[in-house]
This record gives C-alpha cells, structure tokens and sequence, in this order.
C-alpha cells in the first residue's frame, strides 16, 4: 500500500505563499503520475498540477494556477511539493496529494484516474 502524508498548509494573506510537501511512503509506488488536487467547501475535487514521477518529471498546471504554482519532487526524499505564490482567496481549500494508478503515465487530471490518496492539508487565503 502507497502511503501519502501532505504537510505545509496554513493561513496566508492574498499574495503571501506556502509550499505543500506529499511525502510516499510504504510499497514503492509502481505509477508514474503524482498529483495535487484540491477541494472547497461544497465543491468538486479540483485537479490543480501533476508530475511525472520519473525523469524527466514534466510538470502540467491547471490553466487557474499556471505561472503561480510549482509542482516538483525529490526522489532521494520521496517527496513531492507544490509550491504556491501570489496566493488569492480563491486558492482556499483542502489539498490533497494523490498517485496514479499503476501504469499511468502523466498528464492525469480526473480524480478517478488516481489510487492513492493523502489526508489532504488545509490552505486558507484572507483577502
């Protein structure tokens, strides 16, 4: 079983940033896709970045967050971060890390399309 253990959300100013770290852990995970996704209160599972897990790590960004966010990874620590600039009120919500299933190769932007999920770590934006 892939474990998925997200960390970094908090509470920031519109404009302020935070990095959210996934660590893997567990059974080597055996995909090649990892993900970030988020949710608001009474909204779907939004599809926010993924990276491919192995080299050459490609990153894909969501049209609402491309040239603000950045995905990446540390293979020596099993970790993948999104990191999170010019935040805005509309950013809030709960973060969830998240692994393809085996076999898929990135982009993967439906919730359907990962296995494994994190707890999901909390982001709030004041204005």
């Amino acid at each position: 079983q892939v474990q998925l253990q997200e960390s970094g959300g908090g509470s920031v100013q519109a404009g302020g940033s935070l990095r959210l770290s996934c660590v893997v852990s567990g059974v080597a995970y055996s995909g090649d896709c990892m993900g970030w996704f988020r949710q608001a209160p009474g909204k779907e599972r939004d599809w926010v970045a993924c990276i491919s897990y192995g080299s050459p790590h490609t990153a894909y960004y969501a049209d609402s967050v491309k040239g603000r966010f950045a995905i990446s990874q540390d293979s020596a620590k099993n970790t993948v971060y999104l990191q999170m600039d010019s935040l805005e009120p509309d950013d809030a919500a709960m973060y969830y890390c998240a692994a393809a299933y085996a076999g898929a190769w990135c982009p993967r932007r439906r919730p359907d399309e990962y296995t494994y999920w994190g707890q999901g770590t909390e982001v709030t934006v004041s204005e």
